[in-house]
């Protein structure tokens, strides 16, 4: 009897076309370093310093296809205008043994109509919390169009030196809220049955790897569940997760949970930082926050590996390569993660404390992490995401 031997999470991978130095990812966390949608040299730096850090791969968050598909006005579109500057991200990225992944994708429900000045958009019409605000259900034509965009935006990153996309089909954006039987009540193609909610996920990863041929690798993070009653759930994911398989569009998929729209904590574990939240808000706002935000923010017990328990039903049930994200902080859970047979790693606090955390750990394998998973960096994506712990700074500076 032979034994597959556990990969080395350090050594270098191949990530379909790509080889990265090693098998750890940058997650992707949304940087707000886009002013008028563009990249900005705030943005490259911070790229910059987590390749120089060491990560293998590190994600630019969030690369929206088309203008309604952003979470915010100051959010990065995909269009040639953009290209210039994504090329400078790249070379920075590349010139330090870095490889670089554009997370592209459509915000959907999540996407702020006002900021943006355009309708949001979801599988279904409804009522939002944010804001609260109406997102217009998307025609069959929004849909075809939409899903051509995620084709655009991938020529678009070859053009801009991107070694990976990354398709978001997590946190009941727009790909997810088709997913979820609870934001999805079509009566079309679109909806019903779950064969039918997975048909848009299914032709955006089959558009975007037309486009990308064998030039790029293509990613796509899918919800594992959404945190929310009535939602998307484990045993729909897993029979997503083989269909994408069985199609062949993906070089990989990177495991999440959580809904941006109805349970964002659920993502992170650890505490809600209300007050942090309510102080980069409007007065209204932060008045709601103050009432009500308890029950909106929940707070949930930090654990390391938190996702592994669901991630390893979904590696039960495909054989293709699977990201593990979700508390992995330090040399032990990324063996870990090897060792129950996922392909790579991500990680995203705790390298926004410290973007040299690799580094650290390459050369002394017992380091630790520096995260207290206070999330008080959330907050921060109003105004430049970054650990406040680490790098104190005034809003707008």
């Amino acid at each position: 009897m032979t034994t597959t031997p556990v990969p080395d999470v350090l050594a270098p991978a191949r990530l379909g076309p790509v080889t990265l130095r090693n098998r750890i990812i940058k997650s992707a966390t949304f940087e707000h370093m886009a002013p008028g949608a563009l990249v900005s040299d705030e943005l490259i730096d911070f790229h910059r310093r987590l390749a120089v850090g060491g990560v293998g791969l590190t994600t630019v968050a969030y690369c929206a296809v088309a203008p309604e598909g952003r979470t915010e006005a100051d959010q990065l579109w995909m269009r040639d205008e953009a290209v210039p500057g994504l090329r400078r991200l790249t070379d920075a990225v590349h010139e330090h043994g870095g490889a670089v992944s554009a997370q592209i994708g459509h915000a959907g429900p999540v996407a702020n109509g006002k900021s943006n000045g355009l309708p949001a958009l979801s599988a279904s019409r409804r009522i939002t919390p944010l804001g609260p605000r109406i997102t217009h259900a998307a025609t069959l034509a929004d849909i075809a169009r939409i899903r051509e965009a995620h084709g655009t935006a991938t020529r678009l990153a070859i053009e801009s030196g991107f070694d990976a996309v990354e398709i978001h089909f997590g946190h009941n954006y727009f790909a997810s809220s088709f997913l979820s039987p609870l934001l999805n009540t079509r009566t079309d193609s679109y909806g019903g049955s779950l064969r039918n909610r997975a048909r848009l996920v299914r032709e955006t990863a089959a558009e975007v790897r037309a486009a990308a041929g064998d030039r790029i690798a293509v990613i796509a993070k899918l919800n594992m569940d959404d945190g929310v009653p009535g939602g998307f759930w484990l045993d729909e994911a897993i029979q997503v997760a083989r269909w994408l398989e069985e199609d062949g569009s993906l070089d990989a998929i990177e495991l999440t949970i959580g809904s941006s729209l109805l349970n964002p904590m659920y993502l992170f574990k650890g505490d809600a930082p209300l007050a942090e939240f309510g102080a980069v808000m409007s007065p209204l706002m932060r008045f709601g926050v103050k009432v009500a935000g308890k029950y909106f923010l929940h707070s949930y017990p930090y654990e390391d590996l938190f996702m592994l328990d669901a991630a390893r039903q979904i590696r039960a049930s495909v054989d293709m390569p699977l990201v593990l994200l979700g508390g992995i902080t330090d040399k032990a859970a990324m063996d870990t993660a090897m060792a129950e047979g996922f392909e790579y790693v991500a990680m995203a606090r705790a390298l926004l404390r410290e973007p040299d955390l690799i580094n650290r750990i390459s050369a002394d394998h017992a380091a630790k992490s520096l995260c207290i998973h206070c999330n008080k960096c959330m907050p921060t994506i109003f105004y430049g995401t970054h650990c406040p712990l680490a790098t104190p700074r005034m809003a707008g500076n």
